[in-house]
């Protein structure tokens, strides 16, 4: 089923991926990323979730952009790692738009990986998608209490 290729132990081919049956998801999101760039970290209305899973070396960098209303307006990715992690990222970016801050803190690994139908060996790269939503948006948190405190300051 899942075989690690010669050169690369712990690196599974894309094939593996078409072997699992219910693949459309997955294979679409992988070779059509979608939301793949960056946002302006420093911008007060961006959070930033940088997460990563020793074990396989996936890395991913998940951006989202607030406005004023609290409703996430953009989202951004760059993912360093497998098939699997690519398409867990660019499915969370699709799924984090047009939601609150707090709606989007609902969304699952479980259901990631329902979607994209990943197999138990890449269920890990979902768990990566919901660490770096959850990062990203207590990012964001974060540089609205910054700000909010700055507020507080000037006034006195």
């Amino acid at each position: 089923m899942f075989t690690p290729t010669r050169k690369h132990p712990g690196v599974y081919q894309l094939t593996d991926l078409l072997n699992t049956g219910n693949h459309d998801s997955v294979v679409d999101h992988y070779e059509n990323p979608r939301n793949v760039g960056s946002l302006d970290k420093n911008s007060k209305n961006v959070g930033t979730g940088l997460v990563g899973a020793p074990a396989c070396g996936d890395v991913m960098k998940l951006q989202i952009e607030v406005d004023d209303q609290g409703k996430i307006v953009n989202a951004r990715f760059k993912t360093f790692g497998c098939g699997s992690a690519i398409a867990s990222s660019s499915l969370a970016t699709e799924w984090v738009k047009g939601k609150s801050v707090d709606e989007a803190l609902k969304i699952k690994n479980t259901d990631i990986a329902k979607e994209l139908s990943l197999p138990p060996v890449k269920l890990h790269c979902s768990m990566l998608a919901e660490d770096a939503i959850k990062a990203a948006l207590a990012d964001y948190r974060l540089k609205q209490q910054d700000d909010q405190q700055e507020a507080v300051r000037a006034s006195n």
